[in-house]
């Protein structure tokens, strides 16, 4: 391991003012859940690591009822999967950080950093973007809110400039009913082949409004607009949703790897894409 400069801000002020001094030269680290196994590696090399683990105010968890959820960034999936505000209020926010690693990462591994590392495969980002949730960032000298649809730009790469860090995560309040269906060799502990996050709003016997968000198919978390309009306006029959989940799994562009054929991810697209409109009726 190589060396490198260390340092461990107490507030977000200082954060971002080492930030700026190393003109946005530094590894954020904070459970160290992927950092540190990439350093071991040597996949990165690292010249300054910023521990931002003490920093209060990345670790807000809030909810109001007009504005919605606020979750900082140093929020673990720990405390998502066992927080009551959580759990009542979006439950498809614990069942899915549920389904991510061992009880032992959990407890590490932030929400933040399931955001930055931008894996197409990160399972957090679907369900947020079905709930149609803003990232908040912030550098020393101004502040900005960009919808989470639009953070991820491509496999490890977001809009994140050089210098600001993600703060918190807003979600707005809670409307119509989410899921998240994950498909992975194992249960737990394996990283999703596809991942499919569904919210649907039903008024008067229709659905009003939809998502459909996939991940592990496209090099970013992908919005398939043209399957929710399919299901916006219907009354949700089989027929319906059929033809949602077909639209879907056309929509996207997986590859094939060591984990999983292309055709494979395609079917099963269709197959989470049904069940997960299913599971919100």
């Amino acid at each position: 391991m190589n060396s490198f400069d260390h340092f461990t801000p107490a507030t977000l002020t200082e954060a971002l003012s080492i930030l700026a001094e190393r003109n946005g030269n530094a590894s954020i680290i904070a459970g160290g859940t992927d950092l540190l196994l990439r350093v071991k590696n040597h996949i990165v090399k690292p010249a300054a690591v910023l521990n931002v683990k003490r920093v209060p105010e990345l670790r807000a968890l809030s909810f109001d009822s007009n504005e919605g959820l606020r979750v900082g960034a140093l929020t673990t999936l720990r405390d998502l999967t066992r927080s009551p505000l959580i759990r009542d209020c979006y439950p498809v926010l614990a069942s899915a950080a549920g389904l991510m690693a061992s009880e032992q990462i959990r407890s590490l591994a932030t929400l933040g950093g399931n955001l930055c590392n931008a894996s197409p495969s990160a399972d957090l980002a679907p369900p947020l973007i079905a709930l149609d949730a803003v990232a908040c960032l912030v550098s020393l000298s101004s502040e900005r809110q960009i919808p989470l649809a639009e953070f991820f730009t491509g496999p490890g790469r977001s809009v994140l400039q050089k210098g600001e860090l993600l703060k918190e995560i807003i979600v707005p309040p809670p409307q119509g009913k989410t899921a998240y269906l994950k498909h992975s060799p194992r249960a737990f502990m394996d990283i999703a082949i596809v991942g499919a996050a569904v919210r649907i709003q039903q008024q008067g016997g229709k659905c009003q409004q939809a998502r459909i968000v996939l991940g592990a198919v496209a090099p970013t978390p992908l919005r398939v607009r043209s399957g929710e309009e399919s299901l916006e306006g219907q009354t949700l029959t089989s027929e319906v949703i059929r033809q949602a989940a077909k639209i879907s799994a056309e929509s996207c562009s997986p590859i094939s790897d060591v984990r999983s054929a292309a055709w494979y991810r395609k079917r099963m697209v269709e197959v989470l894409v049904r069940r997960g409109i299913e599971a919100t009726l």
